[in-house]
This record gives C-alpha cells, structure tokens and sequence, in this order.
C-alpha cells in the first residue's frame, strides 16, 4: 500500500511538471479577445487643439478599439495640424501614411460635393437631432461617395454649430455684413452663404486666425462654440451671434485598401469604436452650450442671438442653389426640411 502511494504522489509530481511546461512554452489553444489576432498601431490626424471636442472623441476612439480588441489596436494622435493642413491629411489617408482623419465635412465638400448637404441653414433644431441623422440611408450614401478617393467614409463627429463672431461690430441682422472681410472654411456652400448675404468670405488656415482678427485683416469670422473657447477667440473678438446656423461635422474616414484588407471581425471592431466615439462626442457637446456661452461672456465677448426668421431669404436661396447640384443633397433636403 505504501509503493503504491508512492507511485501516485510521483505521477501527481510528473504532471504537474508536464502542465508547468506546456504553460511555459506559450504555445496555448486561447484565442485574442476579438477579432484575427493581428496587432495594429494606427495614425490618426485632426486640425482642433487637444481641448477641443473631436481630440477628445479621437481619444475616445482610442479607448474603445483597446478595449474592443483586447489591447491589439494602438492609436497614435496627431492633432492641431501637426501632419499639415486638412488637404494635407486627406492625400495622406488616400495614400495610406496615415490611417484615419477626422476631416471637416466643409473640407470635404470641396472634394466630394454631396457633403454640401450638411450645410443647408437652420437643418436642424438641435444637435440632438443632428446627431439622429448619422444613421440615416442618405447620410451613409454621402459617405460612400469618398469610395472612388480611396477613402472609407466611416461615420460623422460632430461639434457644436456654426456661429458668427465680429471684431468689434454688433452685427444685428444678415445685411449688416455687407462689406465684412469674414473668415470661413474654404468651402463652397459655406463661401455662397456669406456672399448671399454681402460678406467677403475670407480663406485662412486656423492657426492664422486669432492674428487675423486681432489686426483687422478680417472682421469676424464662422467658427464654433468650442473652438471659439479652446483658441481663446474671445480675446480678439468682442461679439458674437449665437446663430447655430449650420451643423459642423467632421467626417471620420480611414485609407480604404487598409480596411478593406481587415477580417470582418476587425471591420467591426473598428465601425463599434468610431460609432461610440461619435455619440460620445455629440452627447457630451449637447450639454455644454450654456456653459459655452456663460465662459465667453465671462472673459467678456458679448454673447447675443439674431432671430432665424432673418435668415429666411438666404435659407432659400441656398436650397433652391444647392437641391438642383446633385440628387443625394437633394435627398438630404427632402429628407430634413420638415
């Protein structure tokens, strides 16, 4: 009886070696957390310092596509045009140096006129609302035509809406910009809209603005909200009109062979992150307009409206321009114009 558990306590110790072994060798049956397995580190590009909403749902993307696959997709962040200008990225992502850009969709009207939709005036109640639009049939039409670019048009960010802000005139109603040297993003519905109205729309990269403005090259200029803050605008800029005329949405897109070479599984990995990173991004966005506001007027901007009714002629003179171009912003229209 004693041989035999002796022989028992050994076989027990000659496993236990044979287990430690295998375990040792690192070559287990386990399967990554998700996806094929392959490792990636990503590079992403972006114009908007690192306080501003799309740097904070690039992070926010970041955290996701760790998590979703199991630590297996890196992120690198290039923010405040480290990489160049938006043009700059978009070659970039096209030719695959870098892999995803979140790239306004004013820019992008420039290359792909169906982003001109986005832009209709007053579209759109809230940003709520805007928001809801990213999941409609016409919105993921408008980006699928970046396809022929070489580009994946993944989903929309958005920041706040576009407002108006004057060096040092309290601009009341739109013919009071008659003659206004006017910073705006070099974009034609954006450019038609102040030009209907009697603006000088005005071309400038967005580190050249605050420079601008402070030596009267321009007089004001279209931005937003968060933008406005996080450049410190309100130093330079003694007004401005909380119109939210127009919604801002960057385009999230990533080099196309790229993506299309993942497994379905890392495809999804990918559309997950960006789809959490984008309603992060509006959600947190939506409630700060009031915060927003009450900061400007605290560094001293004056901080008013201008009645949407004003704006009515020019709504439709932008429509009526815009819906004949091309069917899918005619579809846009149809869609929101309620």
């Amino acid at each position: 009886m004693k041989r035999l558990r002796n022989l028992g306590l050994t076989l027990l110790v000659f496993m236990l070696i044979l287990t430690t072994a295998a375990c040792s060798s690192g070559k287990t049956d386990a399967k990554p957390a998700a996806g094929s397995g392959e490792k990636y580190t990503f590079k992403l590009a972006h114009i908007t310092p690192t306080d501003h909403m799309w740097h904070k749902a690039a992070e926010k993307f970041k955290e996701e596509l760790d998590k979703r696959s199991g630590g297996r997709m890196k992120v690198e962040i290039y923010p405040a045009s480290q990489l160049g200008t938006e043009a700059d990225m978009v070659q970039q992502i096209s030719s695959g140096s870098v892999d995803f850009g979140f790239i306004t969709a004013a820019y992008m009207s420039s290359r792909a006129p169906a982003f001109t939709a986005w832009f209709a005036p007053y579209a759109f109640k809230d940003l709520e609302e805007t928001n809801a639009a990213r999941d409609t049939e016409v919105a993921k039409k408008i980006l699928g035509t970046l396809d022929s670019q070489g580009i994946k048009g993944l989903d929309y960010v958005f920041a706040g809406n576009r407002v108006m802000l004057f060096k040092d005139k309290e601009v009341k109603k739109p013919e009071d910009m008659k003659g206004l040297a006017f910073r705006v993003t070099p974009s034609p519905p954006l450019q038609d809209f102040y030009k209907s109205m009697g603006a000088s729309p005005e071309s400038l990269p967005l580190p050249e603005v605050y420079a601008a403005i402070q030596t009267g090259v321009i007089d004001g200029m279209d931005m937003d909200l968060d933008a406005t803050i996080t450049n410190k605008y309100y130093e330079v800029a003694k007004y401005g009109a909380v119109t939210n005329h127009m919604v801002w949405p960057a385009v999230a897109m990533m080099n196309k062979a790229k993506y299309d070479k993942m497994s379905d599984a890392d495809k999804k990995i990918i559309d997950e992150s960006i789809k959490a990173a984008a309603d992060y991004s509006a959600k947190t966005r939506a409630s700060q307009e009031e915060e927003f506001k009450k900061t400007l007027s605290d560094n001293g901007m004056k901080v008013y409206e201008i009645d949407q009714k004003l704006f009515e002629p020019y709504i439709k003179q932008f429509d009526e321009k815009y819906s004949s171009t091309d069917p899918l912003i005619k579809e846009f229209m149809d869609t929101f114009r309620k």
